[in-house]
């Protein structure tokens, strides 16, 4: 019903994003109308404007309308992907480890093995016990990954936010995924910066915390509300506006690369308004080349000391589909204690990958459209910002377009980094010896700049400056898709 109701609001036409959100028609919010509880479709008002000023019917059915929709939008988009449905538990093979972010969740620890054999035989009572003993044990392990899980933030889409900057947008839903998949990626290296990977908060309770850290926790959470970039330096609001620089406009849609580079700008701008941000530096390898040169210039203080570093990797690792033999290479990397996880997903559909059993990558979906919640108010709800539900993909249909994020704490951190990565990043394949991406001395602006001269061109550059265009991931564009 809700696909043949969409196609007629559509025409039948699969349509940008920007021209989706205005798509439909005042027949078909009629016909949408009538699904809708009234008490659900709150905030609106017939007598007044949102700032109080009287509004005549036409401009108070132009709110309705407008509100209507971010409503009817938020429902199909929840439909869509799945999650107005009762959320099925995936299942977790209880003879394989779990990996999250570089942490490891076994079946059981050694010294378990040991005791359980030793009671098995002073017992003797047989393979009951003994299975008995497995189905805990595993249940204690998946626990502690639920508990970690749950304790990654969560950045979805939102509705009801403060308009974007040259657009009507109130809310991201369709077209931001792939902006809150690098929120959350970049969220997950403030976590390690400000509170350390093992700090765990689950409903609503913090778990090995102290006042600092809950201070932190919400401070984390607030820099990405969705409000304008001096409140919150890595909102929505904000990346729209940089990705305006560069031709963007809000209902655009943006690829893993293109979002590394926008939020490297993020950082270097909140930085240089806030001391809070000032010890940390990001840098977003080129070519899938990480410059050593360009690392020290970026982390090097005046006085000697290291900034801590993000580091994003923009990959490519195929043509249309993801090449088999860098799997492993991938799954490798999620269990280095430094990695911060993948932003990619399936075609057309963005999400933040942190963990993986098996052959099937652990990850968070952005793709649920919340209410924004209000960070400016003192003890503002947290727990739409955590998720309890963790959803698990074949690494077989992920995109080829991604971009890896790697955090480290000082400069020791990031040496031994460079010592282990290049067992990582070579395939297994005896046929390919080409790795995900390397490390080079130098600078890669003076390497480009050598190159230019050589061949007496200026072509255009892919790095995201302020005084540079970039590459955008090929020109990816989402597509919408119809339920069947």
């Amino acid at each position: 019903m809700l696909s043949k109701i969409y196609l007629l609001g559509m025409n039948g036409q699969v349509q940008p994003s920007r021209e989706r959100l205005g798509g439909f028609s005042n027949s078909t919010i009629g016909l949408f109308s009538g699904m809708i509880a009234t008490d659900r479709v709150s905030n609106i008002q017939l007598s007044a404007s949102s700032n109080g000023i009287p509004m005549d019917d036409s401009n108070a059915t132009t709110e309705v309308d407008s509100k209507v929709k971010t409503k009817l939008l938020s429902m199909w988009n929840n439909v869509k992907y799945g999650w107005t449905i009762k959320v099925v538990k995936p299942n977790f093979s209880k003879e394989s480890p779990v990996y999250l972010l570089g942490k490891i969740y076994r079946k059981k620890p050694e010294e378990f093995l040991e005791k359980t054999s030793e009671a098995e035989k002073a017992l003797d009572t047989g393979s009951e016990i003994s299975l008995a003993m497995d189905a805990i044990s595993f249940e204690d392990g998946i626990e502690e990954f639920k508990k970690d899980f749950a304790s990654r933030l969560w950045l979805t889409y939102r509705r009801e936010f403060p308009i974007l900057n040259g657009s009507t947008f109130t809310t991201d839903c369709g077209w931001g995924c792939m902006l809150r998949s690098g929120q959350m990626m970049l969220a997950q290296a403030l976590v390690c910066h400000f509170l350390g990977r093992g700090t765990y908060f689950l409903y609503n309770v913090f778990l090995q915390y102290n006042n600092m850290d809950e201070y932190n926790h919400r401070l984390i959470i607030k820099s990405f509300g969705d409000l304008p970039e001096r409140t919150s330096p890595f909102s929505i609001h904000t990346l729209v506006s940089l990705g305006a620089l560069w031709g963007k406009r809000a209902g655009d849609w943006y690829g893993p690369s293109s979002v590394a580079h926008l939020l490297n700008q993020a950082v270097e701008r909140a930085a240089e308004r806030d001391p809070v941000f000032s010890n940390l530096a990001v840098y977003v390898a080129q070519d899938c080349t990480v410059y050593l040169q360009d690392i020290e210039n970026v982390c090097q203080m005046s006085n000697g000391k290291w900034k801590s570093l993000i580091l994003f990797v923009p990959l490519r690792l195929g043509a249309d589909k993801l090449n088999p033999v860098y799997a492993s290479c991938l799954t490798h990397l999620l269990t280095l204690d430094t990695c911060i996880g993948v932003i990619g997903g399936r075609p057309r559909h963005s999400l933040y990958f942190i963990g993986f059993q098996e052959d099937k990558l652990i990850n968070l979906d952005p793709h649920y459209c919340q209410e924004t919640v209000d960070v400016l108010k003192d003890n503002f709800p947290l727990t739409s910002f955590h998720c309890t539900s963790p959803r698990k993909m074949l690494i077989s249909k992920m995109d080829p377009s991604c971009c890896v994020g790697f955090y480290f704490h000082n400069k020791m951190q990031f040496t031994s980094f460079m010592e282990v990565a290049p067992s990582y990043l070579v395939p297994e394949d005896d046929k390919v010896d080409y790795p995900m991406f390397l490390f080079c001395e130098g600078s890669g602006r003076d390497l480009r700049q050598k190159i230019e001269i050589a061949e007496n061109i200026i072509p255009p550059a892919t790095s995201f400056t302020s005084n540079e265009t970039y590459d955008d991931d090929l020109d990816e564009c989402e597509e919408f898709e119809l339920l069947q």
